[in-house]
């Protein structure tokens, strides 16, 4: 099993060029990149064509290290200082779990510990000391 810190950076619309960005002065080679417009439709959530080119997630690699990265939904709340999460990846759905139940003591959960089409278990939480963390489960369901 293993648990790794990932510092992940939630942009307002512009993800794509920070990433490009990253890749100019970090010499970072990006590993993954979907934009909303590329996920699963859903019929019952018709997908703004204001989103459709907006980055859903994108992880790159800088030296041994990686990135993640993601822009807000058209019309969700953005502000500085909520732009970077930390991202607590696991192999273990349990490990994912207990991680979550043990951040949102005293927290408020943004996003319940749920399977989604990305991963087995993901959830998201703003700890007792303001520390946005996404909580993400690798691996296929």
């Amino acid at each position: 099993m293993t648990v790794r810190v990932i510092p992940y950076l939630v942009m307002d619309g512009n993800a794509n060029e920070a990433i490009e960005f990253y890749k100019e002065a970090l010499e970072a080679e990006v590993m993954y990149k979907q934009t909303f417009g590329e996920g699963p439709d859903n019929p019952e959530y018709p997908l703004p064509e204001e989103a459709k080119n907006r980055i859903m997630h994108a992880t790159v690699k800088v030296g041994e290290n990686q990135l993640m990265f993601s822009d807000t939904f058209p019309g969700q709340n953005h502000q500085t200082g909520n732009q970077v999460t930390i991202c607590l990846s696991t192999s273990d759905p349990e490990k994912s779990k207990k991680f979550y139940d043990a951040l949102k003591q005293d927290g408020e959960v943004t996003m319940p510990l749920q399977e989604t089409f990305f991963s087995p278990a993901y959830g998201s939480v703003i700890d007792k000391f303001g520390v946005h963390f996404q909580i993400y489960t690798e691996g296929q369901h």
